[in-house]
């Protein structure tokens, strides 16, 4: 059985005395295109951060390529941040004052990755994500959802083990959102695991695979009687 690239063991989250995750289990493996849905309050946006290794769990195991970072300290951490995890965010997070790809290129600043390097990918991603013909733009003279569209390119472009979206069609209008639903599932199609994480039904139907949160734990999973 070949490992997962995420998964999470009995993980629990306290805040002071208030626990916010109750012992959550979840395996995502190569390939997946997974929604993690539930309404505000539930938890998912602190399950966001674990996985990210934004955030230390309280207790549990957190595996990312089969080692488990719950217990690496900071820099560690921000090495595995680096070279394993792409963030793509409602809020987009681009540099005003820089170029799209330069945008992209930086976001791969950390890993490890010559400049030569960074900027070939960067503009290798811009081009899987429609925007080849942008690369010199800065995002004001963009719309809001081609600056999402760079967004995940500097996600994807570092070639993470896993890329984790955070309620990625939030900004945009119904077309827009739709539009950047579609490229998700082209990336996914072309190899990118891929955790959308959104309170929007709609959102999380088109997805091959729905996993419930409500309460800090995980009430359903669409593949629950998938056998790894």
């Amino acid at each position: 059985m070949s490992e997962p690239v995420l998964e999470l063991r009995g993980v629990v989250k306290r805040y002071e005395e208030v626990a916010v995750l109750h012992g959550i289990d979840l395996r995502v493996d190569a390939g997946e295109l997974v929604a993690v849905v539930g309404p505000s309050g539930s938890g998912k946006s602190t399950l966001l951060h674990i996985m990210g290794t934004l955030e230390r769990p309280t207790s549990g195991a957190v595996r990312i390529n089969g080692a488990d970072v719950a217990g690496l300290d900071d820099r560690r951490l921000a090495d595995v941040r680096a070279r394993d995890i792409g963030f793509v965010f409602q809020q987009f997070f681009l540099a005003a004052h820089a170029t799209v790809l330069d945008n992209v290129a930086d976001g791969m600043l950390y890993a490890g990755i010559d400049a030569r390097t960074r900027r070939r990918r960067a503009a290798e991603a811009l081009d899987r994500v429609g925007l080849g013909h942008r690369l010199r733009f800065r995002p004001g003279k963009l719309s809001g959802g081609e600056r999402q569209r760079v967004a995940i390119a500097r996600a994807v472009a570092g070639r993470p083990a896993i890329v984790l979206a955070d309620e990625p069609t939030g900004n945009l209008d119904s077309a827009t959102g739709a539009a950047i639903v579609e490229l998700l599932h082209e990336l996914n199609a072309d190899g990118a695991t891929i955790i959308v994480i959104t309170h929007d039904l709609g959102l999380a139907g088109k997805l091959p695979r729905r996993v419930g949160v409500l309460d800090g734990r995980i009430v359903r999973d669409s593949h629950a009687a998938t056998t790894h």
